[in-house]
Formats: structure tokens, C-alpha cells, sequence
């Protein structure tokens, strides 16, 4: 065996764990090949013999170029994403099925990427190197510049605006999660029945949009429910998270936020129903991820 297939043999071994850091901190196959080939290519400029740690190196450099395409990300404001199915996560296993990729993308939440990409470049990447691949802080520091005790601070800081508050959902959000599924579960089955069952009779439905006339009101759960069932597969990209303090739903192809629903409930019904799809409206809304 050549000394350039070892090192690929070597790279390969590594491949599906690199794959999983980039698609945490990027939320974007694309992106994520782009960023896995850019180590290979680092990887075959460098003396091996200079390296004892493969697989600490390769994250290492997967993790810089990830915060240099975060940053680039950032700076350039990305334009809203139209409705499309959420892009799965790649696992690059042979004999991948779209189906599989599917199920590993719902496996990292996609309500948590629309959570992580709130965040800072840095806290971003502290929060997922140290939480989610047990990084430690002496190895994240040197990676966004800073010291281990700032590192520290990015993640601690990061894992706040995650959470969103308490380590567990009281009650009330609890039973909050459970109408708002049964919600998505109806809405996906297409039954008219099954939103009647956790819509109030008297729901009221606003929109706020970012173009177009002014979205009227719509009142009445009968009369909403007929209009959401025809259009239930866009339900599909859709994930229960915190909005505004309260269970709602957002939707979020590729893990970027387009739209999200904030819900107001009285006696286990959802009363309210508020359609957020205006950028500007949906930059600071108070996001977080619903713990399981």
C-alpha cells in the first residue's frame, strides 16, 4: 500500500465522525462536503510524521473551517429561504438511502439547528465541539482564539440560549408539547377531525408575511382546519420548539428558519395561532429548543 492510500484509508476512517461535526456547526450538506474535502486536502499537504493525534488534527481543522464559513455566512446575510423539504444529513455510507439520510437529519433535531444558528460563530462552535463531541476547552480555545476560560464562557453561554430556561419543561409546556404534536400528527395525516380535537372552536389565525397585501384573519377552527389540511404535506419540514416562551412550531429547510408558528392555548386547546414569516420579525424571536 502507497503511502497516499494509507493516508486516505486513514482519512476514511474518520470521514463519518467529521461529517457529523460539520453538519452540527453548518446545518448544510453542501456545505459539509465542502468542508470535509477541504481537510483531505490540508490533510495530504501535511507530514503526517508531525501528527499524533489523526482523528483530534482532522476535527481540529474541520472545526476552523466550519467557523470561517459561519463567519462568511454571517457577514453576508444570507437571503430567506423559500418552503422545501428539510436536506437531510449525510452520513456517506455506502448503499445510503434517502430515507435513512431523512431519519439521521430528524435525529439532530432540526428545531436545535434552528436554535444553533442563532448563535455567534464562536458559541456555536464551543457548544458543539464540548457538548456534543466532548471536546475539551484547552483544545476549543485555540480554535476561536481565545483562552480555555473564555472557551468555557462561549459554550456556557451558548447552552443558555439553547436551553432557553429550566433543564426540564414544567408542566404547562409539557402538556403544551403533547396539543402541538397531535397538531403536527393531524396535520400530517391530513385529518380534519384530529385539528378539531386540539383547535378551540373560536380560533383565531394571523399572518405576518414579508411581502405581499396584509394576510386577513382568519376565525373559526372549522374554517381554518378545511384550509390546513389541503396544504399538510408542507408539515413535513415542520419541528415543536420554544417560540416567545411558549410551545410552538417552526420550519426550518436545510435548518434555516423561514417560518415559525407562535400559539396561545387555554384548557389544552390552541386558542391563537400566529403565522410568522417576516424576516425582520423572525431575527429576534426568543427561540429555543424543546427538551425531551
Amino acid at each position: 500500500m502507497s503511502e497516499r492510500d494509507f493516508l486516505a484509508q486513514r482519512f476514511e476512517e474518520n470521514r463519518a465522525h467529521l461529517r457529523g461535526v460539520a453538519y452540527r456547526m453548518l446545518g448544510s450538506v453542501s456545505e459539509v462536503d465542502d468542508a470535509v474535502q477541504e481537510a483531505w486536502l490540508r490533510l495530504s499537504r501535511t507530514d503526517m510524521t508531525a501528527i499524533d493525534n489523526l482523528g483530534g488534527w482532522l476535527t481540529t481543522v474541520v472545526a476552523r473551517v466550519c467557523l470561517d464559513m459561519l463567519r462568511a455566512r454571517k457577514s453576508r446575510r444570507e437571503e430567506p429561504f423559500t418552503p422545501q423539504a428539510p436536506e437531510p444529513v449525510a452520513t456517506g455510507t455506502s448503499g445510503s438511502s434517502p430515507e435513512r439520510e431523512a431519519v439521521m437529519a430528524d435525529s439532530v433535531g432540526l428545531a436545535l439547528l434552528v436554535v444553533l444558528d442563532r448563535l455567534a460563530p464562536a458559541e456555536r462552535l464551543a457548544f458543539v465541539l464540548h457538548d456534543m463531541f466532548g471536546v475539551s476547552f484547552e483544545d476549543i480555545g485555540p480554535i476561536v482564539g481565545r483562552s480555555a476560560t473564555a472557551a468555557r464562557q462561549l459554550a456556557s453561554r451558548a447552552r443558555r440560549r439553547v436551553r432557553g430556561g429550566p433543564e426540564a419543561p414544567g408542566p404547562g409546556l409539557a402538556r403544551q408539547r403533547e396539543v402541538v404534536e397531535a397538531f403536527l400528527a393531524a396535520l400530517r395525516g391530513g385529518s380534519f377531525e384530529g385539528l378539531l380535537a386540539v383547535l378551540d372552536p373560536d380560533l383565531v389565525v394571523r399572518a405576518d408575511m414579508a411581502d405581499g397585501p396584509p394576510v386577513p384573519e382568519i376565525r373559526g377552527a372549522a374554517t381554518w382546519a378545511r384550509q390546513a389540511v389541503v396544504y399538510g404535506q408542507m408539515s413535513r419540514m415542520a419541528r415543536p420548539a420554544i417560540v416567545d416562551g411558549r410551545v410552538g412550531i417552526v420550519m426550518a429547510p436545510r435548518g434555516k428558519l423561514f417560518r415559525a408558528l407562535r400559539m396561545t392555548f387555554v384548557n389544552d386547546r390552541i386558542t391563537e395561532i400566529e403565522v410568522i414569516g417576516n424576516p425582520a420579525r423572525l431575527a429576534v424571536l426568543d427561540l429555543a429548543i424543546v427538551e425531551s
